[in-house]
């Protein structure tokens, strides 16, 4: 969003910045939460994994993985599926977000259990689709550290399913919040941290770039370990 803020000059230079990854052997999670229905699906998917055209791939933003939003239902969360599986990419679906307000839709009881535990159990089936050799399948849900006992339940409900974890930070959610993210063996969770690496500086701090190695090295101390149970 703060790329698209800055109009085609920003987007220009997110793109830089995926094509740097890529070289630097990381793996990019296009963090768009995108979605909608039929062709416009598809075109969102494409443009995060590659154009096919004439039986080539074409890339556009060539990431590893996206943010989507199930409300649509399965026939809008297929394209990125399919798009994603023809790369060997992957696909995060929002199951119970870090905001405040996530409670307003995501709590609603529907069949005796909360909607997010409903959109958690599809996302379960989707990923025993394609299960990697971890044991992983390449569909993950977003499951904030502001919600740690609803994270818990969810990691219960959904053992093989990567999480990724928004709200570590800024956000107010710290390492002991994301740690039931992980399975037992260590695997299972990508913690997120953002504006706590990105902005931990003051605007005329000349030591900016020091600012931003340390709070990158405090927050590898921190969430290190958890993966290391």
């Amino acid at each position: 969003a703060f790329f698209e803020a800055c109009g085609p000059d920003g987007m220009a230079v997110m793109q830089r910045l995926l094509r740097k990854a890529r070289d630097l052997g990381l793996m990019a999670i296009l963090d768009a939460k995108r979605n909608d229905i039929a062709s416009t699906a598809a075109a969102y998917a494409d443009a995060a994994f590659g154009v096919k055209v004439e039986g080539r791939v074409h890339s556009v933003w060539d990431a590893d993985a996206i943010t989507i939003n199930p409300y649509h239902g399965r026939d809008a969360v297929e394209p990125f599926l399919q798009s994603a599986r023809r790369v060997g990419a992957g696909v995060f679906v929002l199951v119970r977000t870090s905001n405040p307000g996530a409670g307003l839709f995501q709590d609603l009881i529907a069949d005796g259990r909360p909607v997010y535990q409903h959109v958690a159990t599809a996302v379960a089936a989707w990923a025993r689709e394609n299960v990697g050799q971890c044991g992983l399948g390449d569909v993950g849900a977003v499951v904030g550290a502001t919600y740690p006992a609803e994270m818990t339940a969810l990691r219960r409900l959904t053992p093989d399913v990567i999480f990724l974890v928004p709200g570590y930070g800024a956000q107010g959610g710290g390492a002991a919040d994301a740690a039931p993210a992980f399975r037992p063996d260590g695997l299972g969770a990508i913690v997120s941290s953002s504006r706590g690496v990105l902005f931990p500086f003051q605007p005329d701090d000349p030591a900016w770039e020091r600012r931003i190695e340390e709070a990158t090295r405090a927050a590898v101390a921190a969430v290190g370990p958890l993966s290391r149970r």
